[in-house]
C-alpha cells in the first residue's frame, strides 16, 4: 500500500500572492462600505453623532476580539480563520445594505470589527510564516496592498454611484469581486498552526489570564503609537493646512495625498531595507525621520515645508507597523492579538487625542503630540527584540 504523500507547499511567490490578496480583501471590504457612509446616514436618518458612533463601533469590536482571535488562531490555525474571518466580511457587506434601522446597523458594524480584527492577525500571522519559512522579507509589501484596496474600493464606489445610487447593487459588485479575490487566495495559503500551550511551559504560560510580557507590552506600545502617528495624519494634516498654513483649499487635500503616496512608495521598497539593515534599524531610523521631518515642518511653517515633513511622515511611519506585527507574531497568537489590539486602539485614540490638544492649546500643539508619538516608538525600539537580519536570496 502507497501512503499518500503530503501536499506541496506553495512557492515564497505564490504563497506572497495569496497573502497579499487578503491584505487587499481587508482593505477593499473596508474602503467599500466607508465610501458609502453619506448613503447610509440618508438611509437611516442618522445624525454626525450617530455617524461617528457607527465608526467606533467597528473600531471597538476590533479592539474586543483579541482574546476570541487567540484562542482561534491555536484552534483554527492562521489559514482556516483568514478564510471564516474573509467569509464572515463579506456577509457583513451584504447585511449592511439591507439594515432597516441603526441598531441593527450598529450591531453589524460591530460584527465587522470582530471580523476585523480577526482577519488582521491571521492574515499578519500568515505574512510572518511566510517570512520565517523562506527566510525573505515580504510583510511592508503586503501591507501596501492594503492601501491598493483601499484605493480600488474609492475607485470601484466612484464609478457605481455614476451609474446607480443603488447601495445593495454596489455592495453586490464588491461582494463578487471580494468572492473571487479570496478564491483565489485559498490555494496558496500556508498551513500553519499556532501550537498549543504545553505542561513544559509552566502554568503562567498555560494560565488563561497570564499577564503580558514586559516585551510584548512594549511591542503593543510601538504599535499603538505607530498607528496614532499614521491615523492623526490622515484625520489632521488637511485641517492643519487650511487653519494653520492658510493653504488653500485646492491645496490643502494634498496632506493626505503626500502621506499616503510616500507610505505606498516606502512600503513597497522597505522589505528591503529590512533585507539589508535588519528591522530595529529600520523602525529606528524611520520613526526618527517622520519625528524630526515633522518637528521642522512644525517650526518652519510654511506649504512647502509642511508638505515635506507630511512626506517624512509617511516615509518614516511606513514600516514601523509591518515589523511590529513580525516581531509579535514570533512570540505567539497571545501577543500578536494583544499587539494588534493596542494599534487598534491607537488608530482610534490617536485623532481624538490630537483634537483634544487642539482644543485645549492649539493644532500646531496637537501636531506636536504626533511627532512625540513617533519619538516615543523610536525610543521603545530600542528595547525590543527585532528578528534577525535576513539574508539576501541568491539568484
Amino acid at each position: 500500500m502507497i501512503a499518500p504523500t503530503a501536499p506541496t507547499p506553495p512557492s515564497f511567490q505564490r504563497a506572497k500572492w495569496s497573502i497579499a490578496a487578503l491584505f487587499c480583501f481587508l482593505g477593499f471590504q473596508y474602503g467599500t462600505w466607508v465610501s458609502r457612509l453619506p448613503a447610509l446616514k440618508t438611509r437611516l436618518d442618522l445624525g454626525a453623532g450617530e455617524v461617528g458612533l457607527l465608526l467606533m463601533a467597528c473600531g471597538a469590536g476590533a479592539a474586543a476580539s483579541f482574546p476570541l482571535v487567540a484562542v482561534l488562531m491555536r484552534r483554527l490555525g492562521s489559514r482556516l480563520l483568514s478564510l471564516v474571518s474573509a467569509a464572515a466580511l463579506i456577509a457583513v457587506l451584504a447585511a449592511l445594505s439591507a439594515v432597516p434601522d441603526y441598531p441593527l446597523a450598529l450591531l453589524a458594524v460591530c460584527a465587522d470589527g470582530v471580523a476585523v480584527g480577526c482577519l488582521n492577525v491571521a492574515m499578519n500571522a500568515q505574512g510572518a510564516a511566510l517570512e520565517s519559512a523562506h527566510g525573505r522579507t515580504a510583510m511592508s509589501q503586503l501591507h501596501a496592498t492594503f492601501s491598493g484596496g483601499l484605493l480600488a474600493a474609492a475607485l470601484l464606489a466612484s464609478g457605481v454611484t455614476t451609474l446607480t445610487a443603488s447601495v445593495p447593487a454596489h455592495f453586490a459588485v464588491a461582494g463578487t469581486l471580494l468572492l473571487l479575490l479570496l478564491g483565489g487566495a485559498r490555494p496558496g495559503l500556508l498551513t500553519h498552526r499556532e501550537p498549543e500551550p504545553s505542561a513544559a511551559d509552566g502554568p503562567k504560560r498555560r494560565g488563561r489570564r497570564a499577564l503580558p510580557s514586559g516585551t510584548t507590552l512594549l511591542m503593543g506600545c510601538a504599535m499603538a503609537f505607530g498607528t496614532i502617528t499614521e491615523g492623526a495624519m490622515n484625520d489632521w494634516s488637511t485641517l492643519y493646512l487650511k487653519d494653520v498654513v492658510k493653504a488653500s483649499a485646492t491645496v490643502a487635500p494634498l496632506g493626505i495625498a503626500v502621506v499616503s503616496v510616500m507610505m505606498l512608495l516606502a512600503r513597497a521598497w522597505a522589505d528591503r531595507w529590512r533585507t539589508r539593515w535588519g528591522d530595529g534599524r529600520v523602525v529606528r531610523a524611520g520613526s526618527a525621520v517622520a519625528a524630526v521631518g515633522l518637528a521642522l515642518a512644525l517650526l518652519a511653517g510654511g506649504v512647502v515645508p509642511t508638505l515635506l515633513g507630511f512626506a517624512c511622515v509617511g516615509l518614516g511611519a511606513a514600516a514601523v507597523t509591518p515589523c511590529v506585527y513580525v516581531a509579535a507574531a514570533g512570540r505567539g497568537a497571545d501577543a500578536l492579538a494583544l499587539v494588534a489590539a493596542m494599534g487598534t486602539v491607537g488608530l482610534l485614540a490617536g485623532p481624538a487625542l490630537i483634537g483634544f490638544v487642539a482644543g485645549v492649546a492649539n493644532l500646531t500643539v496637537g501636531m506636536a503630540t504626533v511627532a512625540a508619538s513617533a519619538l516615543i516608538v523610536t525610543a521603545t525600539a530600542f528595547r525590543i527584540p527585532w528578528r534577525a537580519r535576513t539574508p539576501e536570496p541568491v539568484g
